[in-house]
């Protein structure tokens, strides 16, 4: 919940064993976490320069250093406090280094890191030597293909270190001293592209580490549920911003199974859902999950601040201020109606909304850079007394749907693809009130995604949908030549949200698609695919 400070665990430290993961600013350090707890250990991130005494607090089994944009040769990169190494081998602490992690383990500890002649990127294949702790007699991870990141490399490893694992160029995969208990790879096993990543973290945490896989998602759930309770008091009422999505409905679920009628949900229509959004998901919250819920139309007052806008940031920021608005102007209204003002904002913000939301280096505040930003995430203005509560905050895409499946929403609802929070407003590149694009981008992406359901591939897909583009192309329709818009179709593939990869449709597929959609749709006569890789 965002009522605790950011770094706090809450629910994820119930467990004995806990991973600490300290984020040196990659992009990819929030895939071990969600690396970790798949493997039903306890694991949450904390910023690089979190204090000791905190990270002592949370009595972690293991220390992680995670990966990082910076190069330990630059003045003022991250690095950990002096007394780091003596205090976990006091404490016993195992610690496992992950490439910016590797080097600065190396310089810290005594050894040399220097800028590599063949800087390594992509997929390598490595090879593990016999015997080594890391690896062990686990024969299917002592060979592997490893995703690699990496412009600087050890050269000179600190005393007591050895090389367990090489590359095929012949540079450092991974190091280990088993008698510190300090281990470091070079490559990333928390992507998909470490074909063998999760085996080895697995090999790590349970034979290396000997931890114990007893983190379970039915403990979070209960423990969120407690914390709710705790947190609104018996007398408050609490108001809950639906947007139709898995992440705030199950956050309402949750919301109210632990406070009853005193939760008060409020579906807001900007004018930017989806092709009859509001008609299907008001009949989901009200005939399958009973929540209580009125339904706010929005869309002149939306629309009406978008008009002009192209820039897609800004686009967000606009309807982000615009929420909070409406959801001030409900509180006010609910006030009225119950002879209090409610006390709380329930949010479905999930881990990713506030990964992709860190501020850059150099602000004090994270060492990552800002991928985009959430309507959700920075906080409420100062003039708004509503305080927020967002209890799946530490939890991933793929974790919200379990915890849904415990509080018996609809599994159908469950595998909904994800939407974002803005809309179709970032998915209208360019003005969205300007020649129809809201009432076109509907009807072509409700065809693409029956089309998908048609064809079985629904569940298959993590996430699909059209995208306007703001150019118009010359084409032939029933034997005229046309001058109209275009439209893009993109279907990823993805774990965990973090991670994705274009899904590969067959040519059969996509012709009678792009059929449909040109002649079904009025002012289409071109459609693109999109093949953006991550």
């Amino acid at each position: 919940m965002t009522i605790a400070k950011p770094g706090t665990p809450g629910a994820l430290s119930i467990c004995e064993n806990v991973v600490v993961v300290l984020d040196f600013g990659s992009q990819y350090t929030h895939l071990i976490t969600r690396r970790i707890r798949g493997l039903h250990i306890s694991s949450f991130c904390l910023p690089a320069g979190t204090p000791l005494d905190k990270i002592q607090a949370l009595k972690p089994s293991v220390i992680i250093l995670s990966g990082g944009p910076h190069s330990v040769h630059l003045e003022n990169s991250p690095t950990l406090p002096e007394e780091f190494f003596s205090y976990v081998q006091e404490q016993g602490i195992t610690v496992l280094g992950i490439c910016y992690g590797l080097h600065l383990i190396v310089k810290l500890l005594g050894g040399e890191v220097k800028q590599a002649e063949h800087q390594e990127y992509g997929r390598m294949q490595i090879s593990a030597v016999e015997g080594s702790r890391l690896y062990g007699d686990a024969g299917s991870i002592n060979n592997q293909t490893v995703w690699m990141s990496h412009g600087d490399e050890a050269v000179k490893l600190p005393p007591g270190f050895k090389v367990v694992a090489t590359s095929t160029q012949g540079n450092i995969a991974a190091i280990e001293n088993v008698d510190s208990r300090i281990y470091a790879l070079q490559y990333h096993p928390e992507v998909t592209h470490s074909e063998k990543g999760t085996e080895t973290l697995r090999h790590f945490f349970l034979n290396v580490c000997g931890m114990k896989a007893d983190w379970q998602m039915q403990n979070v759930l209960e423990e969120e549920i407690k914390k709710v309770t705790a947190t609104v008091g018996p007398d408050d009422h609490v108001i809950c911003a639906l947007s139709g999505g898995v992440d705030s409905t199950v956050a309402a679920t949750l919301v109210h199974r632990a406070i009853g009628d005193r939760l008060h949900c409020v579906f807001v229509d900007n004018g930017l859902c989806r092709y009859k959004e509001r008609e299907r998901v008001m009949a989901t919250f009200v005939k399958d999950l009973h929540l209580p819920v009125t339904c706010v139309d929005a869309t002149e007052q939306f629309l009406s601040k978008l008009k002009g806008v192209v820039d897609p940031e800004r686009k967000r920021k606009i309807i982000g201020a615009e929420f909070i608005a409406v959801f001030d102007e409900f509180s006010h209204r609910l006030e009225r109606e119950i002879g209090k003002m409610p006390a709380f904002l329930v949010q479905g913000t999930l881990y990713p909304d506030v990964i992709e939301s860190c501020p850059p280096p150099g602000s004090g505040k994270s060492h990552s850079h800002t991928i985009k930003s959430h309507h959700n995430v920075g906080g409420l203005p100062e003039n708004m007394k509503l305080k927020l509560v967002e209890p799946l905050k530490w939890l991933f895409k793929d974790e919200v749907r379990e915890m849904g499946a415990l509080l018996d929403v609809p599994v159908s609802f469950l595998k909904r693809h994800p939407f974002p929070g803005p809309g179709l407003a970032v998915r209208i590149l360019g003005d969205v009130t300007q020649d129809g694009a809201l009432d076109t981008i509907r009807l072509v992406d409700e065809i693409f995604v029956n089309s998908i359901r048609e064809a079985g591939l629904y569940d298959k897909i993590w996430q699909a949908f059209a995208v306007y583009l703001p150019v118009k192309t010359v084409g032939v329709q029933g034997d005229k030549r046309t001058h109209s818009h275009a439209v893009a179709l993109r279907a990823i593939t993805s774990e965990d949200g973090m991670t994705a990869d274009w899904f590969h449709f067959d040519g059969k597929f996509l012709a009678e698609v792009s059929s449909k959609i040109c002649n079904s749709v009025r002012g289409i006569n071109r459609v693109f695919r999109d093949f953006e890789q991550q």
